[in-house]
Order: C-alpha cells, then sequence, then structure tokens
C-alpha cells in the first residue's frame, strides 16, 4: 500500500529533468512545459576504448 501511496504522489509536483542525451527528448520536454536541462555530455576520447585507456593512465586513474 505504501509503494501505491509514492506512486500516486510521484507526479503531482511539476517534473523536473536532467537530460543527458539526445537533445530532442529536452526540446520534447521543454515545449510540454517541463523543466529541464541539456547537459552535452560526450565519452571521453570520443568513445575509443584505447585512447581512453592511454588518457586514464596519463591522469594516474590506472596503475597499469
Amino acid at each position: 500500500m505504501e509503494a501505491n501511496r509514492v506512486n500516486n504522489n510521484l507526479l503531482r509536483e511539476p517534473v523536473k529533468v536532467v537530460n543527458v542525451g539526445l537533445e530532442l527528448f529536452y526540446r520534447s520536454l521543454r515545449d510540454q512545459g517541463a523543466e529541464a536541462v541539456q547537459v552535452e555530455w560526450r565519452p571521453p576520447a570520443g568513445g575509443n576504448e584505447r585512447l581512453a585507456g592511454l588518457l586514464d593512465r596519463l591522469s594516474g586513474r590506472r596503475s597499469s
């Protein structure tokens, strides 16, 4: 019963969103009146695992 009470109250407050990803999703939220922030995040080294590993080693995050 407690879970139902939480679920019923979940959307009584205005929605606030931090979007990390598609800007289209962010714009859709804003168009519907939601408070939203778009985070421009990209994986280190463009997602290249080898380069990311080298960056980790240079920064001291890995000891190998």
